[in-house]
């Protein structure tokens, strides 16, 4: 990983041509390239002790930060994009080396990321109160306040390791708050660069704090979670740990936003734009090699149409380059490790024992690493199958075939979680209804790609609380404060 600024990375041993390291290894934990398995970096491995200084730290900065005018911090916000935009290509290098996502994704994340700090540099001179007209007594009048919450937790995922950092991150700042983040520990660099441009960007010391960890993970999970100092928490990732966190949080009763699990279900009705449809597919399963809480779990063909779009789609995924990220011939690159591919063999198996008929690829590649799984399209898939319940987070099309808008809108919100889902139609009227009936936080109607810094991210069911990014994604981290005035003589 050969980069133009390495103080991107202070702190961080980078491991060239697997050379050895004098760094104690108890004091540091490996950093994985996914596509060849061998570690890269030595990444400091901090514990509860450090993680509760830099809460310390962070209630310290937080009174700074609340001081600062909303110009002011909204100035600091459009340093901290200029920055991220001008380190572009050292920041998609160390995305790809330890998420294993291709260069041009890498890249594209990186102008998704600095969006969310360009749309909140906006909004933190958009926090405005109000007044309100009090109801019963007639000399009262009220005005109401918004503050920041004041030290947020947060935990960040693997799979957009910068702009899962700066959606929570640039919303905190923008509204006055300090952070202490916990990254994954499977790409902790990312994490580490973003905070050192927030730095450079003039963020005062300790608003903007980064704990990694690989051995200590729960317990700095249980600090950001219980720390009676930190009064938000936010967490990306599964449902299952995000339950788990959740009740954490409940023992100091804080504000909490969860964006969990996901299975979406993308449907194609028989009067869709086949073309269109297709490259709806492409778009929403194969970004990241289908590790995207947003990506097609489920897809669901009308008979009148499933044949030919079948056809066509398979004849699209057989167009793929699998291979390194760092390859500019890679069009979709490795998992994040050999576990995950481990999960999509499974699921390609249940779904052949329970009667699916693979179409193209079902096999690991390899021959690549252990970490790549060939695309794979799968129909006749029975609806029980463990790739219908659950999501794969891997690049595996499972199709269903459908006959009626019933049965479509059934097995769409038979899931117990409702991130995202999808449809395709060119009816007005079945696109309203379907939207509307699918019970899921976000709906692309004609399109794959739902992701955007306009758009408030979040779920229904067990997909989370609280939403992310728009105009609404800032009010997470204020609370909201009324104040009566007595204006008789």
């Amino acid at each position: 990983m050969n980069l133009q600024d390495k103080s991107l990375l202070r702190g961080v041993e980078l491991i060239q041509g697997g050379r050895e390291t004098s760094l104690c290894p108890g004091q540091f934990f490996e950093v994985t390239d996914p596509a060849t398995s061998r570690p890269i970096a030595l990444v400091p491995d901090l514990d509860a002790e450090q993680c509760i200084e830099a809460v310390t730290t962070a209630v310290k900065a937080a009174e700074e930060v609340k001081k600062l005018t909303a110009k002011a911090r909204s100035e600091m916000l459009q340093k901290w994009c200029t920055l991220t935009r001008e380190a572009e290509e050292d920041l998609s290098r160390i995305i790809t080396a330890e998420n294993g996502k291709p260069l041009v994704e890498a890249k594209a994340e990186i102008a998704y990321a600095s969006e969310f700090i360009h749309w909140f540099s906006g909004e933190a001179q958009r926090l405005d109160g109000s007044k309100v007209t009090a109801s019963s007594v007639s000399s009262h009048r009220v005005i109401t306040l918004k503050q920041p919450v004041g030290v947020v937790g947060i935990v960040t995922p693997w799979n957009f390791p910068a702009a899962m950092v700066t959606r929570k991150v640039a919303a905190a700042i923008a509204a006055g708050c300090t952070c202490v983040l916990k990254p994954a520990e499977e790409t902790p660099m990312t994490a580490l660069a973003m905070a050192e441009l927030a730095n450079r960007a003039g963020l005062p010391a300790g608003a903007f704090s980064v704990v990694t960890t690989a051995t200590h993970r729960v317990e700095v999970g249980k600090v950001l979670t219980q720390h009676p100092d930190i009064r938000k928490f936010s967490f990306t990732g599964s449902t299952a740990v995000g339950k788990l966190l959740a009740a954490q949080c409940a023992t100091t009763v804080k504000r909490v936003s969860l964006e969990l699990g996901g299975n979406a279900a993308f449907v194609i009705f028989d009067d869709a734009n086949l073309e269109k449809a297709v490259e709806g597919i492409m778009q929403s399963k194969f970004r990241l090699s289908g590790q995207t809480c947003v990506c097609a779990n489920r897809v669901y063909i009308q008979s009148g149409i499933h044949d030919r779009l079948v056809q066509a789609l398979v004849q699209r995924v057989k167009c793929f380059q699998l291979g390194p990220g760092d390859d500019p011939n890679t069009t979709l690159g490795p998992l994040i490790n050999s576990r995950a591919a481990d999960k999509v063999a499974v699921h390609v198996e249940d779904a052949r024992a329970r009667g699916a008929q693979i179409l193209f690829g079902g096999q690991r590649a390899e021959g690549l690493g252990r970490a790549f799984f060939e695309p794979t399209v799968a129909i006749n898939v029975h609806p029980d199958s463990l790739c219908a319940q659950e999501e794969t987070f891997g690049p595996l099309v499972p199709i269903i075939k459908f006959d009626s808008e019933e049965d479509a809108i059934q097995m769409t919100n038979s899931s117990s979680v409702g991130l995202s889902g999808y449809l395709f139609t060119e009816s007005l009227s079945r696109a309203w209804r379907v939207a509307e009936a699918m019970e899921v936080g976000m709906v692309g109607v004609n399109t794959g790609r739902i992701s955007d810094v306009a758009v408030p991210f979040g779920g229904v069911k067990e997909s989370g609380l609280g939403r992310e990014g728009a105009s609404v994604g800032v009010n997470e981290y204020l609370e909201i404060k009324s104040v009566t005035l007595d204006i008789g003589s």
